[in-house]
């Protein structure tokens, strides 16, 4: 159990059956009145946000949340298989359960898997991940003035926007976050 008074961003508590992590906190003393804390939980299930207000000094559960690092090995249809690079132990997970996660992932990347109770709730990807370039159109000069941008192939089939000096085999960085190109490698 933890008092509301302690909480600090990224703690995970269970609250009405379900784990949050606290995104963001506000201790507030009105001039009247009690004093209460306002927070943005994020749903670790299903990845909603809510905002909630609770009185100060109430205690809610803690949860506790094992993340483990493993590494991806192959996807079969719909099936994404992992495993643990300590004890060699193999798990498998739905598309559904890595939502749009699963277009980034490549054989041998490693990723921090969290789970709750032995229930695994989602995946962490790292910031940038490497790919190599498989396709892309040669560049078309002109109309260089803006920025240009071509469309190119990765080695996982996932196609996204380059910068026209960028050709076939060379190595990218990839933002997870929105998909979109960085930097070379």
């Amino acid at each position: 159990m933890i008092n509301v008074n302690d909480f600090k961003t990224g703690i995970t508590i269970k609250l009405d059956n379900d784990i949050y992590q606290v995104i963001e906190f506000q201790h507030v003393k009105p001039g009247k009145g009690a004093a209460f804390v306002r927070t943005t939980l994020k749903n670790l299930r299903t990845g909603a946000t809510i905002e909630k207000t609770f009185n100060s000094g109430i205690k809610v559960e803690t949860a506790r949340i094992e993340r483990r690092d493993m590494q991806f090995l192959y996807s079969m249809g719909n099936t994404y298989y992992f495993m643990n690079m300590e004890t060699y132990d193999q798990i498998e997970l739905d598309r559904s359960s890595l939502g749009d996660d699963a277009k980034f992932l490549k054989e041998n990347l490693v990723v921090s898997i969290t789970s709750y109770e032995g229930e695994i709730i989602g995946i962490t990807l790292p910031d940038k991940i490497e790919y190599t370039v498989t396709h892309s159109e040669p560049a078309v000069k002109g109309n260089t003035s803006t920025g240009a941008m071509k469309d190119a192939t990765l080695e996982n089939d996932l196609v996204i926007k380059v910068p026209l000096f960028i050709g076939e085999g060379e190595k990218i960085l990839v933002t997870t976050k929105d998909g979109k190109y960085s930097s070379r490698a």
